[in-house]
């Protein structure tokens, strides 16, 4: 009589937690399913994290969320308080500040986006640069960085767009100028850390060149901090974002970016606060949100910036 063995069959989740990957793509699955699971155990982190999916959400389905055109002036349903017909209000000129805010996210979240990702790519390739040649190569590039760190951002991006002058793509480049040197400094401390490790002693041997080595031994190894300090730094882009259009310096009229809107609202901020306290609350929310998923992602992928 023959008997059948039965093996249980190898579940995902067995999968992903094995302590003996046959491959690097499992490793790397392992590791991040394991990232995600300290992260959903981090409660504020979650609510981070619901609030920037809210937003992606929103931005994504703006044109079904939002009833009413948010450009659509109604001079006859001037600074109406909220009501079921609008649920926070009209401003000045009639127009539906729900639908505004809508929309407004598609802007709130262009700025961080294009920001994020042309300042840390920039900041992560002088870093790395200057901590891996050192030298003169270091001292340059770290001085060039030292004279941008010395300004408060909301100043030089305001230098930077009065020069360039007020729309919202000139808003975009000056924060992205401005908010490159961080970055630098993380990447050149994590690139002095590991420039001497054994494993690039062995890829120096085995011919790898210079560039060779920065992107493709050093570079991944950076990735963790500035992936938590970027997330971080949204909150203060959102900000100073909001500054700009708030000095009629970023997006202007009739877009309808948050800053833009807190600034046209606050000559009615004492009889109708409607107007500009519901934007004024979605930069706080945001930005709120944005600070705690940093917070969460710092203590997973960089658990030695909570010390």
């Amino acid at each position: 009589m023959t008997t059948h063995v039965h093996t249980p069959k190898t579940g995902l989740k067995q999968w992903l937690t094995t302590d003996k990957p046959q491959s690097r793509f499992q490793a790397k699955c392992g590791r991040s399913w394991v990232a995600w699971i300290k992260i959903t155990e981090n409660r504020l982190a979650m609510i981070g994290l619901s609030i920037v999916v809210g937003l992606i959400l929103v931005t994504i389905f703006a044109p079904l969320l939002a009833p009413y055109n948010p450009l659509a002036a109604d001079l006859t349903n001037r600074i109406s308080p909220p009501s079921a017909a609008h649920w926070f209000g009209t401003d000045q000129l009639g127009r539906d500040i729900l639908s505004r805010l809508i929309y407004g996210a598609q802007y709130t979240l262009l700025i961080v986006g294009l920001v994020a990702i042309t300042a840390a790519p920039i900041g992560l390739l002088i870093g790395t640069a200057a901590g891996f040649f050192g030298g003169w190569v270091d001292a340059t590039l770290m001085r060039i960085t030292d004279i941008f760190l010395a300004f408060p951002k909301l100043i030089l991006a305001l230098a930077f767009v009065s020069a360039l002058g007020p729309g919202i793509e000139n808003a975009i480049l000056a924060i992205a100028i401005t908010a490159w040197p961080p970055y630098a400094r993380i990447a050149r401390a994590e690139t002095i850390m590991v420039r001497n490790s054994d494993y690039i002693q062995a890829a120096r041997l085995q011919g790898v060149s210079n560039t060779g080595l920065i992107i493709g031994h050093i570079v991944p190894m950076c990735i963790s901090s500035l992936v938590v300090r970027v997330t971080l730094d949204m909150a203060g882009m959102i900000l100073i974002a909001a500054g700009l259009g708030f000095l009629g310096l970023g997006a202007q009229p009739p877009m309808p970016e948050w800053g833009a809107m807190v600034s046209e609202g606050r000559q009615f901020l004492l009889a109708q606060w409607w107007v500009s306290t519901v934007p004024g609350l979605a930069i706080f929310v945001v930005s709120l949100g944005f600070n705690l998923l940093g917070d969460g992602l710092r203590d997973v992928l960089d658990p030695r910036g909570g010390d």
